[in-house]
Protein backbone atom coordinates (compact mmCIF):
# COMPACT_ATOMS: atom_id res chain seq x y z
CA UNK A 1 0.00 0.00 0.00
CA UNK A 2 0.49 3.43 -0.85
CA UNK A 3 0.56 6.65 1.45
CA UNK A 4 1.46 10.28 1.83
CA UNK A 5 2.10 12.39 4.95
CA UNK A 6 2.94 16.01 5.44
CA UNK A 7 6.28 17.50 7.01
CA UNK A 8 7.99 20.38 7.25
CA UNK A 9 11.68 20.98 6.03
CA UNK A 10 14.16 24.41 6.98
CA UNK A 11 15.95 25.80 4.62
CA UNK A 12 17.55 28.63 6.27
CA UNK A 13 14.87 30.93 8.10
CA UNK A 14 12.27 29.61 6.23
CA UNK A 15 10.40 26.22 5.82
CA UNK A 16 9.17 24.31 2.95
CA UNK A 17 6.41 21.90 2.45
CA UNK A 18 7.73 18.21 1.90
CA UNK A 19 6.14 14.70 1.22
CA UNK A 20 6.66 12.01 3.36
CA UNK A 21 5.93 9.01 0.27
CA UNK A 22 5.93 5.59 1.74
CA UNK A 23 5.59 2.36 -0.16
CA UNK A 24 4.84 -1.18 1.44
CA UNK A 25 5.55 -4.13 -0.92
CA UNK A 26 6.04 -7.83 -1.03
CA UNK A 27 9.43 -8.50 -1.35
CA UNK A 28 12.48 -9.15 0.26
CA UNK A 29 12.45 -7.52 3.44
CA UNK A 30 13.94 -3.82 3.96
CA UNK A 31 13.92 -0.36 4.77
CA UNK A 32 14.95 2.27 2.07
CA UNK A 33 15.04 5.88 2.68
CA UNK A 34 15.24 8.28 -0.32
CA UNK A 35 14.93 11.94 -1.37
CA UNK A 36 18.47 13.62 -0.93
CA UNK A 37 19.24 12.95 2.79
CA UNK A 38 21.52 13.77 5.67
CA UNK A 39 22.76 11.66 8.00
CA UNK A 40 20.25 12.15 11.03
CA UNK A 41 17.57 11.68 8.43
CA UNK A 42 19.54 8.20 7.42
CA UNK A 43 19.59 7.10 10.77
CA UNK A 44 15.87 7.09 11.63
CA UNK A 45 15.61 4.02 9.80
CA UNK A 46 16.41 2.25 13.14
CA UNK A 47 15.11 4.87 15.70
CA UNK A 48 11.91 4.28 13.63
CA UNK A 49 11.80 0.47 13.48
CA UNK A 50 12.58 0.11 17.32
CA UNK A 51 10.12 2.97 18.23
CA UNK A 52 7.22 1.09 16.70
CA UNK A 53 8.14 -2.07 18.04
CA UNK A 54 7.92 -0.36 21.83
CA UNK A 55 4.77 1.56 20.48
CA UNK A 56 3.04 -2.52 20.31
CA UNK A 57 3.31 -2.19 16.30
CA UNK A 58 5.27 -5.48 15.24
CA UNK A 59 6.55 -4.44 11.36
CA UNK A 60 5.99 -7.96 9.22
CA UNK A 61 8.27 -8.74 6.65
CA UNK A 62 8.11 -6.83 4.14
CA UNK A 63 10.09 -4.07 1.66
CA UNK A 64 9.59 0.04 3.23
CA UNK A 65 10.59 2.24 0.58
CA UNK A 66 10.19 5.93 1.70
CA UNK A 67 10.96 8.63 -0.14
CA UNK A 68 10.91 12.82 1.13
CA UNK A 69 10.00 15.28 -1.89
CA UNK A 70 11.19 17.32 -2.96
CA UNK A 71 14.50 15.46 -3.68
CA UNK A 72 16.31 17.85 -5.30
CA UNK A 73 16.42 19.81 -1.14
CA UNK A 74 18.83 18.38 1.29
CA UNK A 75 17.02 17.08 4.36
CA UNK A 76 18.58 17.52 7.81
CA UNK A 77 17.57 17.06 11.09
CA UNK A 78 15.13 14.66 13.02
CA UNK A 79 12.08 16.04 12.66
CA UNK A 80 11.03 13.34 9.91
CA UNK A 81 10.93 10.60 12.08
CA UNK A 82 7.20 10.90 13.22
CA UNK A 83 5.99 11.92 10.03
CA UNK A 84 7.65 8.21 8.32
CA UNK A 85 6.49 6.84 11.35
CA UNK A 86 3.08 7.80 10.74
CA UNK A 87 3.51 7.29 7.10
CA UNK A 88 4.14 3.81 7.73
CA UNK A 89 1.45 2.93 9.91
CA UNK A 90 -0.86 4.64 6.99
CA UNK A 91 0.80 2.15 4.58
CA UNK A 92 -0.02 -1.13 6.74
CA UNK A 93 -3.63 -0.40 7.05
CA UNK A 94 -3.27 0.34 10.85
CA UNK A 95 -3.96 4.04 10.48
CA UNK A 96 -7.02 5.36 8.05
CA UNK A 97 -5.31 7.80 5.77
CA UNK A 98 -8.38 10.03 6.24
CA UNK A 99 -7.10 10.85 9.37
CA UNK A 100 -3.83 12.53 8.63
CA UNK A 101 -5.09 14.35 5.39
CA UNK A 102 -3.85 18.04 5.49
CA UNK A 103 -2.03 17.27 8.41
CA UNK A 104 1.55 18.45 9.40
CA UNK A 105 3.95 16.11 11.30
CA UNK A 106 6.82 17.01 12.96
CA UNK A 107 9.15 15.23 15.96
CA UNK A 108 11.83 13.39 16.72
CA UNK A 109 11.43 9.88 18.14
CA UNK A 110 12.56 7.85 20.98
CA UNK A 111 13.59 3.85 20.79
CA UNK A 112 10.88 3.76 23.35
CA UNK A 113 8.13 5.68 21.43
CA UNK A 114 8.51 9.09 23.34
CA UNK A 115 7.98 11.93 20.57
CA UNK A 116 10.94 14.17 21.17
CA UNK A 117 11.28 18.47 20.25
CA UNK A 118 13.24 19.87 17.27
CA UNK A 119 13.87 23.26 16.21
CA UNK A 120 12.08 24.94 13.43
CA UNK A 121 8.34 24.21 14.77
CA UNK A 122 7.31 28.10 13.92
CA UNK A 123 8.22 28.64 10.58
CA UNK A 124 6.99 24.73 9.38
CA UNK A 125 3.56 26.02 11.47
CA UNK A 126 3.88 29.24 9.70
CA UNK A 127 4.18 27.06 6.48
CA UNK A 128 1.35 24.61 6.76
CA UNK A 129 -1.14 27.50 7.46
CA UNK A 130 0.21 29.22 4.14
CA UNK A 131 -0.22 26.25 2.09
CA UNK A 132 -3.91 25.25 3.56
CA UNK A 133 -3.43 22.62 5.96
CA UNK A 134 -5.91 22.42 9.17
CA UNK A 135 -3.62 20.93 11.32
CA UNK A 136 -0.28 20.24 13.05
CA UNK A 137 0.66 17.50 15.28
CA UNK A 138 3.95 18.68 17.07
CA UNK A 139 6.02 17.04 19.93
CA UNK A 140 4.03 18.34 23.10
CA UNK A 141 7.11 20.61 23.83
CA UNK A 142 6.64 22.21 21.01
CA UNK A 143 3.01 22.98 21.41
CA UNK A 144 3.42 26.75 22.98
CA UNK A 145 5.47 27.69 20.32
CA UNK A 146 3.17 26.34 17.38
CA UNK A 147 0.02 27.64 19.25
CA UNK A 148 1.59 31.17 18.24
CA UNK A 149 0.07 30.44 14.89
CA UNK A 150 -3.32 31.82 14.76
CA UNK A 151 -6.00 29.61 12.49
CA UNK A 152 -4.86 26.41 12.41
CA UNK A 153 -5.21 23.19 15.22
CA UNK A 154 -2.10 21.98 16.95
CA UNK A 155 -2.26 18.82 18.48
CA UNK A 156 0.59 17.51 20.99
CA UNK A 157 1.71 14.11 21.36
CA UNK A 158 4.50 13.02 23.81
CA UNK A 159 4.64 9.31 22.68
CA UNK A 160 3.91 7.23 19.65
CA UNK A 161 1.38 5.04 20.81
CA UNK A 162 -0.67 7.13 22.85
CA UNK A 163 -0.69 9.49 19.49
CA UNK A 164 -2.55 6.38 17.26
CA UNK A 165 -4.69 5.44 20.08
CA UNK A 166 -5.90 8.76 20.51
CA UNK A 167 -6.42 9.27 16.37
CA UNK A 168 -8.29 5.86 16.88
CA UNK A 169 -10.24 6.81 19.20
CA UNK A 170 -11.72 10.16 18.12
CA UNK A 171 -11.11 9.84 14.45
CA UNK A 172 -8.48 11.24 13.43
CA UNK A 173 -9.23 14.82 15.68
CA UNK A 174 -6.94 13.85 18.29
CA UNK A 175 -6.48 16.50 21.06
CA UNK A 176 -5.66 19.66 20.94
CA UNK A 177 -2.99 20.85 22.90
CA UNK A 178 -2.90 24.81 21.90
CA UNK A 179 -1.42 27.42 24.49
CA UNK A 180 -0.91 30.81 22.56
CA UNK A 181 -3.87 32.29 23.99
CA UNK A 182 -2.40 32.00 27.47
CA UNK A 183 1.20 33.01 26.54
CA UNK A 184 -0.37 36.23 25.33
CA UNK A 185 -2.34 36.98 28.45
CA UNK A 186 0.84 36.73 30.32
CA UNK A 187 2.38 39.99 31.17
CA UNK A 188 6.16 39.94 29.58
CA UNK A 189 8.64 39.29 32.77
CA UNK A 190 11.54 41.97 32.41
CA UNK A 191 15.37 40.67 32.42
CA UNK A 192 17.24 40.76 35.43
CA UNK A 193 20.24 43.20 35.28
CA UNK A 194 21.67 46.37 36.31
CA UNK A 195 19.90 49.42 36.92
CA UNK A 196 21.14 52.74 35.22
CA UNK A 197 19.76 54.45 39.13
CA UNK A 198 22.44 52.34 40.11
CA UNK A 199 25.74 53.37 38.15
CA UNK A 200 27.32 56.32 39.74
CA UNK A 201 28.21 59.19 37.87
CA UNK A 202 29.23 58.76 34.32
CA UNK A 203 26.24 60.87 32.89
CA UNK A 204 27.91 61.49 29.87
CA UNK A 205 28.10 58.18 28.32
CA UNK A 206 24.33 57.10 30.12
CA UNK A 207 23.39 60.12 27.82
CA UNK A 208 25.20 58.41 24.93
CA UNK A 209 23.24 54.97 25.75
CA UNK A 210 19.98 56.72 26.52
CA UNK A 211 20.29 58.32 22.92
CA UNK A 212 21.54 55.20 21.32
CA UNK A 213 18.78 53.34 22.71
CA UNK A 214 15.86 56.15 21.49
CA UNK A 215 17.49 55.49 18.10
CA UNK A 216 18.51 52.33 17.56
CA UNK A 217 22.15 53.47 17.12
CA UNK A 218 25.80 51.69 16.97
CA UNK A 219 27.35 53.03 20.42
CA UNK A 220 30.81 52.28 21.26
CA UNK A 221 32.53 53.20 24.44
CA UNK A 222 36.46 53.62 25.60
CA UNK A 223 38.21 53.94 28.51
CA UNK A 224 39.97 52.58 31.62
CA UNK A 225 39.51 49.50 33.00
CA UNK A 226 36.70 49.49 35.90
CA UNK A 227 34.97 52.69 34.68
CA UNK A 228 31.32 51.14 34.33
CA UNK A 229 31.54 50.26 30.44
CA UNK A 230 30.00 46.99 31.50
CA UNK A 231 27.54 47.74 33.40
CA UNK A 232 26.47 50.65 31.39
CA UNK A 233 25.87 48.05 28.20
CA UNK A 234 23.96 45.49 30.67
CA UNK A 235 21.68 48.03 31.94
CA UNK A 236 21.26 48.87 28.13
CA UNK A 237 18.11 46.14 27.80
CA UNK A 238 16.06 47.80 30.82
CA UNK A 239 15.57 51.08 28.83
CA UNK A 240 14.99 49.73 25.31
CA UNK A 241 11.19 50.05 23.56
CA UNK A 242 9.10 46.83 23.81
CA UNK A 243 9.29 44.67 20.92
CA UNK A 244 6.36 44.98 19.09
CA UNK A 245 4.15 41.74 18.21
CA UNK A 246 5.50 41.60 14.80
CA UNK A 247 9.20 42.24 16.14
CA UNK A 248 8.17 39.28 18.37
CA UNK A 249 7.23 36.73 16.15
CA UNK A 250 10.39 37.65 13.91
CA UNK A 251 12.79 37.06 16.66
CA UNK A 252 11.05 33.87 17.93
CA UNK A 253 11.65 32.90 14.65
CA UNK A 254 14.80 32.75 15.04
CA UNK A 255 15.32 30.91 18.21
CA UNK A 256 13.51 28.48 16.74
CA UNK A 257 15.14 27.69 13.68
CA UNK A 258 18.72 28.19 15.66
CA UNK A 259 17.22 25.72 18.48
CA UNK A 260 18.01 27.72 21.17
CA UNK A 261 13.85 28.19 22.49
CA UNK A 262 13.50 26.59 26.20
CA UNK A 263 11.74 23.90 26.32
CA UNK A 264 7.59 24.37 26.58
CA UNK A 265 8.25 28.62 26.00
CA UNK A 266 6.75 29.91 23.42
CA UNK A 267 6.92 34.28 22.59
CA UNK A 268 10.16 35.74 23.39
CA UNK A 269 8.90 39.11 24.50
CA UNK A 270 12.11 41.11 25.81
CA UNK A 271 14.66 42.07 23.20
CA UNK A 272 17.81 40.23 22.93
CA UNK A 273 21.21 40.62 24.68
CA UNK A 274 23.71 38.86 23.60
CA UNK A 275 27.31 38.63 24.59
CA UNK A 276 29.80 36.60 22.97
CA UNK A 277 33.07 36.20 24.39
CA UNK A 278 35.77 37.52 22.25
CA UNK A 279 37.56 34.12 20.89
CA UNK A 280 34.30 33.68 18.66
CA UNK A 281 35.12 32.25 15.27
CA UNK A 282 33.80 33.50 12.52
CA UNK A 283 31.42 30.59 11.56
CA UNK A 284 29.56 30.93 15.12
CA UNK A 285 29.63 35.59 14.85
CA UNK A 286 27.85 34.96 11.57
CA UNK A 287 26.36 31.61 11.21
CA UNK A 288 26.63 28.76 8.70
CA UNK A 289 28.14 25.25 9.53
CA UNK A 290 27.73 21.88 8.21
CA UNK A 291 23.83 22.02 8.94
CA UNK A 292 23.81 25.95 8.42
CA UNK A 293 21.96 28.12 11.68
CA UNK A 294 21.70 31.36 12.24
CA UNK A 295 24.63 32.64 13.67
CA UNK A 296 25.35 35.49 16.89
CA UNK A 297 24.47 38.08 15.06
CA UNK A 298 21.21 36.90 14.28
CA UNK A 299 20.44 35.80 17.48
CA UNK A 300 20.90 39.49 18.27
CA UNK A 301 18.19 40.08 15.66
CA UNK A 302 15.88 43.15 17.15
CA UNK A 303 18.22 43.13 20.16
CA UNK A 304 21.66 44.67 21.49
CA UNK A 305 24.89 42.43 20.61
CA UNK A 306 27.59 43.42 23.05
CA UNK A 307 31.20 43.20 22.45
CA UNK A 308 33.30 43.72 25.73
CA UNK A 309 36.90 44.21 25.32
CA UNK A 310 36.84 44.85 21.22
CA UNK A 311 39.72 45.43 20.43
CA UNK A 312 40.62 41.32 22.23
CA UNK A 313 38.45 40.15 18.41
CA UNK A 314 39.96 39.19 15.61
CA UNK A 315 40.06 41.82 13.18
CA UNK A 316 38.97 40.04 10.16
CA UNK A 317 36.24 38.36 12.26
CA UNK A 318 35.32 42.05 13.32
CA UNK A 319 35.13 42.93 9.78
CA UNK A 320 32.50 40.70 8.77
CA UNK A 321 30.33 43.21 10.63
CA UNK A 322 30.49 45.57 8.16
CA UNK A 323 27.79 44.13 6.06
CA UNK A 324 24.90 43.17 7.99
CA UNK A 325 25.28 46.24 10.34
CA UNK A 326 24.54 48.37 6.73
CA UNK A 327 22.34 45.47 4.99
CA UNK A 328 20.69 43.96 8.75
CA UNK A 329 20.89 40.58 6.99
CA UNK A 330 23.38 38.54 6.50
CA UNK A 331 24.10 35.51 3.47
CA UNK A 332 25.99 32.63 3.48
CA UNK A 333 26.23 30.73 0.41
CA UNK A 334 27.10 26.79 0.68
CA UNK A 335 27.18 24.18 -1.79
CA UNK A 336 23.47 23.23 -0.73
CA UNK A 337 22.10 26.76 -1.34
CA UNK A 338 22.32 30.15 -0.31
CA UNK A 339 20.84 30.70 3.27
CA UNK A 340 19.76 34.64 4.26
CA UNK A 341 19.29 35.25 8.07
CA UNK A 342 17.71 38.36 9.64
CA UNK A 343 21.02 40.64 11.28
CA UNK A 344 18.98 44.03 12.72
CA UNK A 345 20.84 44.43 15.50
CA UNK A 346 22.15 47.62 17.98
CA UNK A 347 26.14 46.80 18.36
CA UNK A 348 27.12 48.30 21.57
CA UNK A 349 30.90 48.03 22.20
CA UNK A 350 33.03 48.80 24.80
CA UNK A 351 37.12 48.69 24.81
CA UNK A 352 40.45 50.17 26.67
CA UNK A 353 42.08 52.29 24.81
CA UNK A 354 45.65 50.86 24.91
CA UNK A 355 47.05 47.48 26.36
CA UNK A 356 47.38 48.33 29.91
CA UNK A 357 44.20 50.24 29.59
CA UNK A 358 44.86 54.15 30.64
CA UNK A 359 46.09 55.73 27.99
CA UNK A 360 46.65 59.23 27.46
CA UNK A 361 46.99 59.10 31.07
CA UNK A 362 50.76 59.31 30.89
CA UNK A 363 50.96 58.94 35.00
CA UNK A 364 49.62 55.62 34.79
CA UNK A 365 50.12 54.39 30.71
CA UNK A 366 53.67 52.90 30.11
CA UNK A 367 52.56 51.60 26.46
CA UNK A 368 54.99 53.12 24.12
CA UNK A 369 53.41 54.75 21.26
CA UNK A 370 54.22 51.73 18.65
CA UNK A 371 51.99 49.50 20.81
CA UNK A 372 49.25 52.09 21.19
CA UNK A 373 48.77 52.60 17.71
CA UNK A 374 48.85 48.83 16.99
CA UNK A 375 46.79 47.74 19.51
CA UNK A 376 44.03 50.44 18.29
CA UNK A 377 44.44 49.25 14.48
CA UNK A 378 42.77 45.81 15.64
CA UNK A 379 39.63 48.25 14.26
CA UNK A 380 39.25 48.78 11.16
CA UNK A 381 37.95 52.66 9.96
CA UNK A 382 35.13 50.70 8.06
CA UNK A 383 33.86 49.46 11.49
CA UNK A 384 34.55 52.86 13.25
CA UNK A 385 32.61 54.52 11.04
CA UNK A 386 29.43 52.64 11.42
CA UNK A 387 29.71 53.14 14.90
CA UNK A 388 27.10 56.46 15.15
CA UNK A 389 28.34 57.08 19.06
CA UNK A 390 31.45 57.23 20.31
CA UNK A 391 31.89 58.40 23.91
CA UNK A 392 34.77 58.14 26.54
CA UNK A 393 34.19 56.73 29.83
CA UNK A 394 36.64 58.63 31.87
CA UNK A 395 38.53 57.30 35.25
CA UNK A 396 35.78 58.53 38.36
CA UNK A 397 37.12 60.54 40.84
CA UNK A 398 36.11 59.12 44.98
CA UNK A 399 33.50 62.46 45.25
CA UNK A 400 31.75 61.09 41.74
CA UNK A 401 32.04 57.12 42.65
CA UNK A 402 30.43 57.94 46.32
CA UNK A 403 27.56 60.18 44.87
CA UNK A 404 28.62 63.01 48.08
CA UNK A 405 27.31 66.57 46.86
CA UNK A 406 24.85 65.07 43.91
CA UNK A 407 21.53 63.93 43.52
CA UNK A 408 20.76 60.06 42.85
CA UNK A 409 20.83 59.74 39.04
CA UNK A 410 18.00 58.52 37.16
CA UNK A 411 16.87 55.18 37.50
CA UNK A 412 15.75 52.66 34.40
CA UNK A 413 12.24 53.22 34.80
CA UNK A 414 12.94 57.12 34.07
CA UNK A 415 14.77 56.46 31.02
CA UNK A 416 13.01 54.36 29.72
CA UNK A 417 9.84 57.12 29.74
CA UNK A 418 12.38 59.14 27.68
CA UNK A 419 13.51 56.71 25.41
CA UNK A 420 9.55 55.65 24.88
CA UNK A 421 8.68 59.32 23.99
CA UNK A 422 11.28 59.09 21.65
CA UNK A 423 10.08 55.82 20.11
CA UNK A 424 6.62 57.33 19.86
CA UNK A 425 7.67 60.57 17.78
CA UNK A 426 9.48 58.10 14.94
CA UNK A 427 6.33 55.83 15.52
CA UNK A 428 3.86 58.85 14.79
CA UNK A 429 6.99 60.13 11.80
CA UNK A 430 7.20 56.60 9.93
CA UNK A 431 3.75 55.55 10.18
CA UNK A 432 3.60 54.77 6.54
CA UNK A 433 7.29 53.76 5.92
CA UNK A 434 8.77 50.73 6.26
CA UNK A 435 10.89 52.14 8.87
CA UNK A 436 10.86 51.66 13.14
CA UNK A 437 14.16 54.07 14.10
CA UNK A 438 16.59 57.11 13.20
CA UNK A 439 19.07 54.62 12.60
CA UNK A 440 17.41 53.03 9.86
CA UNK A 441 17.07 55.91 7.64
CA UNK A 442 18.62 56.36 4.07
CA UNK A 443 19.38 58.61 2.19
CA UNK A 444 16.37 59.25 0.60
CA UNK A 445 14.38 59.16 3.65
CA UNK A 446 16.86 61.57 5.89
CA UNK A 447 16.52 64.28 2.72
CA UNK A 448 12.70 64.02 3.57
CA UNK A 449 12.64 63.68 7.50
CA UNK A 450 15.94 65.58 8.37
CA UNK A 451 15.64 68.63 6.62
CA UNK A 452 17.81 71.28 7.95
CA UNK A 453 17.39 75.54 8.35
CA UNK A 454 19.27 77.85 6.83
CA UNK A 455 21.35 78.50 9.80
CA UNK A 456 21.87 74.64 10.13
CA UNK A 457 22.75 73.98 7.03
CA UNK A 458 25.73 76.61 6.98
CA UNK A 459 26.79 75.39 10.28
CA UNK A 460 26.66 71.70 8.63
CA UNK A 461 28.78 72.92 5.70
CA UNK A 462 31.45 74.11 8.11
CA UNK A 463 31.94 70.99 9.93
CA UNK A 464 32.02 68.79 6.46
CA UNK A 465 34.88 70.84 5.44
CA UNK A 466 36.53 71.48 8.50
CA UNK A 467 36.57 67.64 9.71
CA UNK A 468 36.49 66.17 5.94
CA UNK A 469 33.50 63.86 6.46
CA UNK A 470 32.33 61.19 4.71
CA UNK A 471 28.81 60.69 2.59
CA UNK A 472 28.13 58.17 5.43
CA UNK A 473 29.95 60.26 8.43
CA UNK A 474 27.55 63.18 7.44
CA UNK A 475 24.39 60.94 6.68
CA UNK A 476 24.86 59.44 10.66
CA UNK A 477 25.34 62.98 12.14
CA UNK A 478 21.91 63.75 10.57
CA UNK A 479 20.04 60.48 11.75
CA UNK A 480 21.84 61.09 15.04
CA UNK A 481 20.65 64.80 15.56
CA UNK A 482 17.62 63.60 14.45
CA UNK A 483 17.19 61.68 17.72
CA UNK A 484 18.63 63.74 19.49
CA UNK A 485 15.47 65.96 18.99
CA UNK A 486 13.36 63.61 19.22
CA UNK A 487 14.50 63.10 22.66
CA UNK A 488 14.19 66.60 23.13
CA UNK A 489 10.47 66.84 22.41
CA UNK A 490 11.56 68.44 18.77
CA UNK A 491 10.12 68.68 15.29
CA UNK A 492 13.14 70.93 13.77
CA UNK A 493 16.63 69.58 14.45
CA UNK A 494 18.75 72.52 15.44
CA UNK A 495 21.99 73.61 15.46
CA UNK A 496 22.43 71.87 19.31
CA UNK A 497 21.34 69.00 18.13
CA UNK A 498 23.97 68.53 15.52
CA UNK A 499 26.58 70.01 17.44
CA UNK A 500 26.10 67.20 19.70
CA UNK A 501 25.65 64.83 17.10
CA UNK A 502 29.37 65.94 15.57
CA UNK A 503 30.82 65.33 19.31
CA UNK A 504 29.98 61.92 19.75
CA UNK A 505 31.16 61.05 16.37
CA UNK A 506 34.09 63.02 16.56
CA UNK A 507 35.38 61.81 20.14
CA UNK A 508 37.01 58.69 18.97
CA UNK A 509 39.43 61.44 16.99
CA UNK A 510 41.75 62.11 19.86
CA UNK A 511 42.54 57.68 19.89
CA UNK A 512 42.43 57.31 16.13
CA UNK A 513 42.69 60.59 14.24
CA UNK A 514 40.64 61.23 11.52
CA UNK A 515 38.15 58.31 11.61
CA UNK A 516 35.38 59.63 8.93
CA UNK A 517 36.99 58.74 5.74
Amino acid sequence: MYSTIYTGGLHGMESYLARVEVDVSRGLPGFEMVGLLGSEVKEARERIRVALKNAQVVLPPVRITVNISPASLHKEGTAYDLPVAAGILVALGILPQEYVKDTLMAGELGLNGDIKPVRGILPMVLEAKRQGLNRCIVPLENVKEAGLVEGIRVTGASHLEELLDSLLQTGGKGTSEKAAEQEKNEAPKRRDGPDFGEIQGQESAKRAAVVAAAGFHHLLMIGPPGTGKTMIARSMPSILPPLSAREQLEVTKVYSVAGMLEEGSGLVTERPFVNPHHTITSHALTGGGRIPRPGVISLAHRGILFLDELTEFKRDTLDLLRQPMEEHRVQIARSSGTYSYPADFMLVAAMNPCPCGYYPDRNQCRCTPGEVQRYLSRISGPILDRMDICTEVPRMEFAGLTGEGKEKGKSSRQLAGLVMEARARQEARYKECPIRFNSQLGAGAIRRFCRLGLAEQQYMERLFNTLGLSARAYHRILRLARTLADLDGEDRIGTIHLSEAACYRMAGGKYWGNNNE
